[in-house]
């Protein structure tokens, strides 16, 4: 499997884990809902913006769709910690979805980083 097809499918696997989290989360406590469509909605994005990026018909295009699975995936970081901390949700996949997102966001900006041609240099 090539890299491309590989984040394809790990974004994808973050979105559909996304799902399962939110299904899990209790339908009673109307402030959980709420930050929970708010995650449902910035986790699935990150895999629907990938493809899109995928698709870019310019680098510029490509940089753009890249930089924003970047901030989606980071909001989706938020919402698990506002679901954690704000709401006292602490579920299995909580953590795992926060570092999945985490490892995406690395990936996300070496991404944009290498397409714009920028280097990096160690300290």
């Amino acid at each position: 499997m090539d890299r491309k097809e590989e984040i394809r499918q790990r974004t994808k696997r973050f979105a559909v884990n996304i799902i399962h989290l939110y299904c899990a989360l209790p339908k009673t406590h109307p402030a959980v809902q709420v930050v929970g469509k708010q995650m449902l909605r910035a986790g699935t994005a990150v895999a629907a913006i990938y493809r899109e990026a995928s698709r870019a018909r310019s680098k510029a295009d490509f940089v753009a769709k890249i930089e924003l699975c970047t901030q989606e995936a980071d909001e989706t970081q938020l919402w698990l910690e506002v679901l954690h901390e704000g709401c006292s949700m602490n579920l299995p996949l909580q953590t795992e979805l926060w570092q999945e997102a985490n490892e995406l966001i690395a990936i996300f900006v070496t991404m944009a980083k290498n397409t714009k041609g920028i280097t990096t240099t160690s300290p």
